[in-house]
C-alpha cells in the first residue's frame, strides 16, 4: 500500500501491518478485544485474488502450533489473542522459544480476571515477555498509537524472522477500538521468509527434547549468547523532553500517551518534566534509560497493572540512586490530569 491515509481502528491497523509485513495466514480464534483483527483478516482473504488464507482454529492451542508449522514451512503466519487466549497459547510460545522460530503474536491485553467486556489493562506483560517454562527469550513491542499497531506489526514480523525469537506487539481493548488518521506504506521493507525444514542431503533437525540438563543447558547457553549480542539491535525507546528534565515519568503503551498530554500541560507551568518509553519491553532499552535515569532527579513508574512494568524497570535499574515513585491503576486507564494529580500527592 503507497502512502495511503486511512482512517481506521487499532486492531484494522494491525490487519494492514500484516500484510504489508507480507504474511499469508493467520490461525485465530474470537475473543475480546481481539476479535476484530480475525475478522479483518478474514474479510481482506475473501477478498478475490489477495492471496490470504486463515483458518478459524477450536482453541488457542491449535492456533499456535498452526503458526509454527506455518513458519516450518517458509510462510510468514501469525495469530492475535487476549487474557485467556494469551495463556493458552503459551505452550506453543514455549515450543517456538525453544526451537527459535519466528512467532508472530499480537496480544490486545485484557484485565484479569474478567469477561469480556473488560477490555482494557496492562495486566498480559509478565506473560508476553516470560510465559512459558523458558527464560524469556521473546521480543515484546508496545504500542502507543493506532499508528504505531501498523508500524510495530511489520516490525514484529522483520524482527522474529531476522533474529529467530517470538516476537510479539501488545496492545490493549481501547488501542484495538479507538480510531485515528494513519499513513500506511511509510514502513521498512518486510524482510523475506525462508522454509526452515529444507530439502537437502541432510535432514533438518529441530530438537525440542533433551536427554539430560547438560545436553539442553549446551543449547540454551548458546541461544542466551545470541540474545545478548542483538539484544541493543533490538532494543527500541523513545525520549520526549527529556534533555534536562528534572523529574522523568516513565511507562509504555497507551498510558504513554495519556503521559505525554500530562507532561505537556506541566511543561507549560515551567515544570521541567519528560517521558522515557520503553518501545521494546523485552528486550528492555537499559542503555537509554540508564542515561536518562542518571540524569534525573526523581522517576514517576506510570502502569495499569499492580507492578509488572515496575518489576522490569527496577530490575534494569539496579544500583540507580534516583528514587522511582510507582503510580498504578491495575486495569484501568488513565487521564492526563490524573497523572497530574498523582504526581503531585507524590511530591
Amino acid at each position: 500500500m503507497a502512502n495511503k491515509k486511512m482512517f481506521i481502528t487499532g486492531n484494522e491497523a494491525a490487519v494492514m501491518g500484516a500484510i504489508d509485513a507480507g504474511a499469508k495466514i493467520m490461525f485465530g480464534y474470537p475473543i475480546t478485544p481481539a476479535t476484530e483483527i480475525l475478522q479483518g483478516w478474514i474479510s481482506k482473504s475473501d477478498q478475490e485474488k489477495s492471496g490470504l488464507q486463515y483458518l478459524q482454529t477450536e482453541d488457542e492451542i491449535a492456533a499456535g502450533f498452526g503458526v509454527i508449522g506455518a513458519t516450518l514451512g517458509g510462510v510468514k503466519s501469525f495469530t492475535a489473542s487476549a487474557g485467556p487466549g494469551h495463556i493458552l497459547l503459551q505452550d506453543p510460545i514455549a515450543m517456538a522459544e525453544n526451537l527459535r522460530l519466528p512467532f508472530v503474536g499480537i496480544m490486545m491485553q485484557r484485565g484479569g480476571p474478567s469477561t469480556g467486556t473488560v477490555n482494557y489493562s496492562q495486566q498480559e506483560v509478565n506473560m508476553a515477555s516470560f510465559g512459558g517454562n523458558g527464560d524469556g527469550l521473546r521480543v515484546v513491542y508496545s504500542a502507543s498509537s493506532v499508528e504505531e499497531m501498523y508500524t510495530l506489526t511489520i516490525k514484529s514480523f522483520d524482527t522474529a524472522w531476522r533474529y529467530r525469537f517470538p516476537t510479539f506487539l501488545l496492545g490493549d481493548g481501547y488501542l484495538g477500538k479507538m480510531t485515528a488518521t494513519i499513513e500506511l506504506g511509510k514502513a521498512i521493507k518486510p524482510i523475506e521468509a525462508e522454509l526452515l525444514l529444507k530439502e537437502e542431503s541432510k535432514a533438518t533437525y529441530l530438537r525440542n527434547c533433551y536427554s539430560s540438563e547438560e545436553s539442553f543447558g549446551k543449547v540454551l547457553k548458546e541461544q542466551v549468547k545470541d540474545w545478548e549480542k542483538n539484544r541493543d539491535k533490538i532494543a527500541e525507546s523513545e525520549k520526549y523532553h527529556t534533555d534536562g528534565a528534572e523529574t522523568i515519568i516513565i511507562a509504555h503503551g497507551l498510558v504513554a500517551s495519556a503521559c505525554r498530554d500530562a507532561i505537556d500541560i506541566l511543561r507549560k507551568n515551567k515544570v521541567k518534566i519528560g517521558l522515557f518509553r520503553p518501545i521494546t519491553l523485552n528486550p528492555f532499552p537499559t542503555k537509554d534509560w540508564l542515561e536518562v535515569l542518571g540524569k534525573a532527579k526523581r522517576v514517576f513508574l506510570v502502569e495499569s497493572s499492580r507492578n509488572q512494568f515496575s518489576h522490569i524497570v527496577k530490575y534494569e535499574s539496579y544500583g540507580a540512586k534516583t528514587p522511582i515513585h510507582e503510580i498504578s491503576k491495575p486495569a484501568e486507564g488513565f487521564t492526563a490530569e490524573e497523572i497530574i494529580q498523582a504526581c503531585k500527592q507524590v511530591s
